[in-house]
């Protein structure tokens, strides 16, 4: 987060999320009040997670703000903790459902998204490479061209496969 220190490139999307999510949510239940068949509970469920979503991304953000890592979370990382806690909030809805809903689960699927989680930033911070300087670039560049002259004069100063017998 070195290079985007703003929150504005987050602002217009969290705004539409949560506007979305939260007055979709409240026209479903309150305006229209749509008893809970099919439909109306894949809406519910659509617009909870777009609501948790939207909510959730500016505490990601300020979260990864505060909380520092190597490397730095792009904006991909802190959507995709966002998404989680949409996803988070859905699943823990659609168990209510069934009344499905104990502690252990609530903390399990917690625990299990936070390992998820855990183990893409750690993939990301193993397969990061820190940024070559123009200088290594050039450096780079003149060490493979040399060696592929040495390999190709090396080439001719073998003897071919007729020769030998």
């Amino acid at each position: 987060m070195d290079a985007a220190h703003s929150f504005r490139p987050y602002l217009f999307s969290a705004l539409f999320l949560m506007i979305m999510g939260w007055s979709g949510l409240a026209l479903i239940i309150f305006v229209f009040n749509i008893p809970p068949l099919v439909w109306a509970r894949w809406g519910f469920f659509a617009l909870w997670f777009i609501a948790l979503t939207g909510t959730a991304l500016p505490v990601t953000y300020f979260l990864n703000l505060r909380f520092p890592s190597s490397p730095s979370a792009e904006s991909n990382v802190i959507i995709r903790q966002a998404t989680w806690v949409g996803f988070y909030g859905a699943t823990l809805a659609w168990f209510q459902l069934g009344h499905l809903i104990t502690l252990w689960t609530w903390m399990g699927l917690a625990g299990s998204l936070i390992a998820i989680e855990s183990l893409i930033r750690w993939r990301e911070r193993v397969r990061w490479r820190p940024p070559m300087v123009d200088s290594q670039l050039s450096a780079l560049d003149l060490k493979s061209s040399h060696d592929l002259q040495r390999t190709s004069s090396d080439a001719h100063d073998q003897p071919s496969d007729s020769s030998i017998h």
